[in-house]
């Protein structure tokens, strides 16, 4: 997916003593649809190297196109798509083209470039519900070759009552096979009949977690669609419960340590590297993504970069 300007001004609450930060979503737009902005913050630009958080959905695409966001360009980045219900066709610039289900994983490395669309199958699912995510490439990894990858089986633990299917790094024993450049774990975690226990955590880490569906109390803080809470490192377990059929997505990893600047499609270091690829995308240097019947996004002006 895309965003407009991920210089963002989002309301926070500061972390109180118990090391929680509640934050609330900015609604964006992505294509014809509205998202929940839940990261990047304002005084936050990432939560160990995840860096961008949209939750779209749930909504009916019955007779409409659904999701449609033109061909753009990604630098810098991995993006993570995650279904929670609904189709989605992906196609790219190196040639792929995969449609991805619930449960599934579509894992995008654009390293030093890469271009790609997202829209509704022809014959789609009447409804929709996700999330998209970025996992900001370290400094060792940020000019890797861009890749493409389809992960239809990922593996699920059950812990403290929920199914956990982790799709990035690990968690409770269970390991993604989706490949990773910096230590990180992403996990949905679906509510069963008794959904209530202890979420074990990595303490070097730092995490947040929202709710996807339905609603929780995470470390004695309520939580519904459309806020994010920031768990920070040093804790190694977490309080959690939900309802029956609730869904909450876990993300988190070793703090990334490096000053991101972000614009746009793009996760970079320098406004020099930023204007580059904007220069790129212009000029057509990303590449074609094929069979999109439409024109590609444009890049908004430069006038918009800061720090």
């Amino acid at each position: 997916m895309s965003t407009v300007d991920a210089q963002l001004e989002i309301a926070e609450t500061p972390v109180n003593s118990l090391g929680l930060e509640l934050t609330g979503a900015k609604e964006a737009r992505v294509g014809d649809m509205t998202v929940r902005r839940l990261l990047p913050l304002r005084l936050r630009r990432s939560v160990g190297a995840w860096c961008f958080v949209d939750h779209y959905g749930p909504m009916s695409v019955d007779g409409v196109a659904g999701m449609r966001v033109p061909p753009h360009p990604h630098i810098g980045l991995q993006t993570v798509t995650w279904l929670i219900s609904g189709d989605v066709l992906h196609t790219d610039s190196l040639g792929s083209e995969q449609l991805i289900r619930p449960g599934q994983l579509n894992l995008m490395t654009a390293g030093r470039g890469i271009a790609h669309a997202e829209v509704s199958p022809a014959e789609h699912d009447p409804a929709l519900h996700g999330v998209q995510l970025w996992v900001a490439l370290p400094e060792t990894a940020r000019q890797v070759e861009p890749a493409f990858a389809h992960h239809s089986e990922l593996p699920t633990v059950d812990i403290a009552g929920f199914a956990a299917t982790v799709f990035m790094g690990s968690l409770g024993g269970a390991r993604s096979p989706a490949r990773v450049y910096s230590e990180i774990v992403g996990a949905e975690l679906i509510a069963g009949q008794d959904g209530r226990g202890t979420l074990p955590l990595q303490p070097e880490h730092e995490h947040v977690i929202f709710v996807a569906l339905g609603s929780a109390k995470v470390a004695g803080t309520a939580l519904g669609p459309g806020s994010l809470l920031y768990l920070g490192t040093g804790r190694e377990r977490a309080e959690i419960a939900a309802p029956e059929g609730s869904r909450l997505i876990l993300l988190g990893g070793v703090p990334l340590g490096e000053q991101l600047l972000m614009w746009w499609n793009f996760v970079a270091r320098t406004p020099e590297e930023i204007a580059a690829a904007a220069a790129d995308w212009r000029d057509g240097r990303f590449g074609t993504v094929a069979d999109y019947d439409g024109e590609p996004m444009p890049a908004p002006p430069l006038a918009r970069l800061r720090r």
